[in-house]
């Protein structure tokens, strides 16, 4: 058990949860990292304490200087716990269709919260485009800009993917992660196979999001949306330009809302949004890879931040995404005939 002197110093070394019930339904041990133990309870915890400390080290950033990021939420809430520990200010600037509840985690850590229409990203008032806007008009800000920044990748490098290689002794035949900056999955996957270039490395997007389609035709193109939050992109970033990705599939919310009320049933685990659709992507993997694989993936945050959208029935119906959960029998089956959608990086 760690003994620390601030919250940033907790950040990281979280737990490995195998789920045994669909490890049991798959012949595969499927894992889950349990990033909601961050301080912050995701994690971004990871990439903002990381972003800040070498920040910090170049000189860029000092005490008393404020952070300036624009955010879905979970990055707002990391950087802000991590202020605090340094003697920094924060200012978060978010779209104001996010959930509730990361609004409430942000303003409750002391920070200050900016919210913006959410418009298309080629617009000035796109959430990212302020954010930036604002620190180049005060000396004392700081823009974290997690997209290019990346340190973001750099601390999955430095100790997310050690920890996965430590925690299940070098046994991990496949690596699972969405991507929003590509952070996560850019430093695990090149930590994990510069151990061992065999480990695969899956990505699982949303609809609404165009990263499927640009690893599979070079193009960004999306169909659809989703209410995942932080999730997907319609741009190539740095940080996702590092990331060594093997496959690649897309899955919709209507999976999340099976997944989700499966493992609170099974497990007693309640997942958020992003982090069910990583759950589902390593589902899609084990039936298709075939049983005695060894599969991870992540729990990004505190499953209480999807409560007003995932486990919300009126706010689902709104959207025409299903209320009652799919069998698994259902999902596995459609998973096994779904292995032509799935896109392979040429050998």
């Amino acid at each position: 058990m760690q003994v620390a002197k601030r919250s940033a110093e907790l950040i990281g070394q979280t737990d490995l949860l195998r789920l045994n019930s669909l490890s049991e339904l798959t012949g595969c041990d499927i894992w889950v990292k349990l990033e909601s133990q961050n301080p912050g309870g995701s994690i971004k915890d990871r990439a903002a304490l990381q972003m800040i400390k070498d920040a910090m080290d170049k000189g860029e950033l000092k005490p008393g200087m404020t952070i300036v990021e624009g955010t879905a939420g979970n990055t707002g809430i990391g950087l802000a716990v991590v202020a605090r520990s340094f003697g920094l200010n924060m200012l978060a600037v978010m779209p104001n269709d996010q959930s509730k509840e990361k609004e409430r985690m942000i303003t409750l850590h002391g920070a200050q919260l900016k919210t913006v229409d959410p418009v298309p990203f080629k617009n000035e008032n796109h959430f990212y485009h302020t954010a930036r806007r604002l620190a180049e008009q005060n000396d004392e800000y700081w823009w974290a800009n997690q997209f290019e920044n990346t340190s973001n990748a750099r601390a999955h490098y430095l100790t997310t993917g050690p920890e996965i290689w430590q925690q299940t002794n070098g046994n991990v035949d496949i690596l699972v992660s969405v991507a929003g900056t590509g952070g996560t999955i850019a430093g695990c996957s090149m930590f994990l196979k510069e151990q061992n270039p065999d480990i695969q490395v899956w990505l699982t997007d949303p609809d609404g999001s165009g990263i499927y389609s640009y690893l599979k035709t070079g193009e960004y193109v999306s169909h659809g949306s989703s209410f995942t939050e932080g999730i997907g992109i319609m741009r190539l970033v740095e940080n996702f330009k590092q990331a060594r990705i093997d496959a690649a599939v897309n899955l919709p919310d209507d999976d999340l809302v099976t997944l989700s009320r499966y493992l609170v049933n099974h497990e007693g685990l309640v997942l958020g949004s992003s982090s069910c659709l990583n759950v589902a992507g390593a589902l899609q993997a084990a039936v298709l890879q075939g049983p005695g694989k060894s599969i991870v993936t992540f729990a990004c945050d505190l499953g209480e931040r999807s409560a007003s959208k995932l486990y919300n029935e009126d706010y689902l119906q709104q959207r025409g995404v299903r209320t009652e959960p799919e069998a698994i029998s259902e999902l596995l089956r459609r998973y096994q005939n779904q292995g032509d959608k799935v896109w392979y990086r040429a050998p």
